[in-house]
């Protein structure tokens, strides 16, 4: 390919964290590739040479010559799954991710994901790593539908990166929360790290990263006397399990979570057709990696989304409390 460079700047909260740890992070590559990399003098700090283990302050200005595309060790088995394709061109392919299909091979899931479809269509994504999670720039949850971009060469993964880093980018998420938040509209600004006792889930805590989610009630559910609410969710950051999280930590777990949720907000899903929580990602908006033009993208939540909301609003059959 072509060389490209591509600058963004690193995040406040990376303070103290190394060069090439925070790169290999971001990139989603090993750190020793990194490493080389810094060392040939393909990447750049605040416009000058630098070292692996140099500590970021924050805020600093980086540079990066997009790295040489490697032959995947693990290539992706290709296997069909409904999946809805809303843009592509030579740099990105944007998608529509359905709910209970998982973006990328992991444990418990060697070859049934995203990107095992996207291979069966001959869509090829740029490569990093060990090729098992070529192309991926951000990710949604399982259960979690809506619309997701994926990198096709490694100059729009570096260029999407950046913008991810940078917050750049629009994320609008509809979630389905228990109980009312209030005041109907607000920002949450809570850091977010793995939860002290299960390592599994991730919990609002002081020594997380820097979470932060502005929030509108759309509609409060049922009308007249409301205890479930449609709710818009925008991400100025994009940690593990944001709104999950930052919504539970209020007191308005997402209807159908198993891992975050209460109890009261578990009886309260029983009687919803909901086979996973109640999460969509509505809208996503970024610049194209190579014209520079503003991209962007909606998606309608998923029947079950679409069914839970008509029974709250009662339209539907009957629910249970």
């Amino acid at each position: 390919m072509d060389t490209e460079t591509v600058e963004f700047i690193a995040d406040e909260d990376t303070s103290g964290e190394r060069l090439d740890r925070f790169l290999a992070r971001r990139l989603g590559v090993s750190r020793s590739r990194v490493s080389a990399a810094i060392r040939e003098g393909l990447v750049t700090l605040d416009g000058a040479p630098t070292s692996p283990d140099k500590k970021l302050r924050g805020g600093e200005r980086v540079k990066i010559l997009a790295l040489a595309e490697p032959e995947p060790l693990n290539p992706l088995t290709p296997r069909e799954a409904e999946i809805g394709v809303l843009y592509e061109d030579s740099s990105v392919v944007v998608v529509d991710k359905p709910a209970g299909l998982v973006v990328h091979p992991a444990h418990g899931h060697a070859d049934d994901t995203l990107l095992n479809a996207l291979a069966a269509r001959g869509i090829e994504l740029a490569v990093v790593g060990d090729g098992r999670r070529p192309g991926v720039v951000h990710r949604l949850d399982m259960d979690t539908s809506g619309v997701l971009v994926l990198a096709k060469t490694q100059a729009a993964l570096l260029s999407l990166v950046g913008q991810f880093s940078a917050h750049t980018t629009e994320r609008v998420y509809w979630a389905l929360a228990y109980g009312v938040p209030e005041p109907p509209e607000g920002t949450i600004e809570a850091p977010i790290g793995r939860h002290p006792q299960d390592r599994k889930r991730f919990a609002v805590v002081q020594s997380g990263r820097p979470a932060v989610t502005h929030y509108r009630v759309l509609e409060s559910l049922p009308p007249g006397d409301p205890w479930a609410a449609l709710a818009e969710c925008r991400l100025e950051t994009g940690r593990t399990h944001q709104v999950r999280v930052h919504l539970a930590h209020r007191g308005h777990p997402l209807l159908g979570d198993e891992v975050y949720g209460t109890r009261a907000s578990r009886r309260a899903s029983a009687g919803l057709p909901l086979a996973g929580h109640a999460l969509h990602a509505r809208m996503l908006a970024f610049d194209h990696p190579e014209s520079g033009e503003r991209l962007s993208f909606t998606s309608d939540p998923p029947s079950a989304f679409t069914k839970t909301l008509e029974l709250l609003r009662g339209h539907g059959e009957t629910y249970a409390t």
